[in-house]
């Protein structure tokens, strides 16, 4: 019932009402959940569908509203648009982390605030739309909560090295030690995810992942940028 409540909660949030719900359910359930509660879906399947109805739909909104600008520059923007940073500020928009069933050991490590379950879940949820509502509605979905990224994307306004700037910030007050190290990695040949943590002086700030090591270390960076913004304020 409590789960049911998030969901309402969540559609009202988003503004989709779906008529199917088993697909915002699967959506919202990650990989851990399953693990600990047997013949429960969990949303990897729907990302991997998400991720194709994210890339068709802005694609082909860059196509038709972009004409002035090079295949390459369009490329350019559509990978700055679809990154897991755009998807995560998408994420906090929604206060997602608050609506995801993960496991309890998962919740303990901070899953709820971890960049790249959030980025997967907006995936996923793209997906469901998609099933429920159809390819039109999703699309004007997709582009309605990312019309801003795109407008700085092809304006080329959206500065993702994330590293240089982590940097820069850290050595202001003198030399400190920055490391990343691939902590692992899965998936096919094709398809392979990497998954890196950064450690300022031997202490780690940071985890991120991408489908190439160059992605994962940003991600990474951007997620130790993140915490120490949020240790400035406090």
């Amino acid at each position: 019932m409590l789960f049911n409540n998030l969901i309402l909660e969540l559609e009202k949030k988003i503004g989709v009402n779906f008529e199917s719900r088993h697909y915002i359910e699967t959506a919202l359930t990650h990989s851990s959940y399953a693990n600990q509660y047997k013949d429960v879906k969990f949303n990897e399947r729907l990302e991997f569908l998400g991720d194709s109805v994210l890339q068709l739909s802005v694609t082909e909104y860059l196509f038709n509203n972009y004409t002035d600008k090079t295949e390459g520059e369009l490329t350019k923007a559509r990978a700055l648009i679809v990154c897991e940073n755009s998807l995560y500020e998408i994420a906090k928009k929604w206060s997602l982390g608050n609506y995801i069933k993960m496991s309890k050991g998962e919740e303990l490590t901070g899953g709820r605030e971890r960049v790249s379950i959030q980025a997967d879940c907006v995936e996923a949820v793209f997906a469901a739309i998609y099933l429920d509502k159809g390819m039109e509605f999703v699309k004007n979905f997709i582009i309605k909560n990312l019309k801003q990224t795109m407008e700085k994307a092809i304006k080329n306004e959206i500065v993702l090295d994330y590293k240089t700037k982590l940097q820069e910030i850290l050595q202001k007050n003198g030399e400190v030690n920055i490391d990343y190290s691939l902590v692992k990695f899965e998936g096919p040949p094709h398809r392979r995810k990497f998954f890196t943590e950064v450690s300022i002086n031997d202490k780690v700030m940071g985890n991120g992942h991408g489908y190439s090591k160059k992605e994962s270390e940003q991600n990474a960076a951007k997620e130790a940028l993140r915490i120490l913004e949020e240790k400035n304020e406090k």
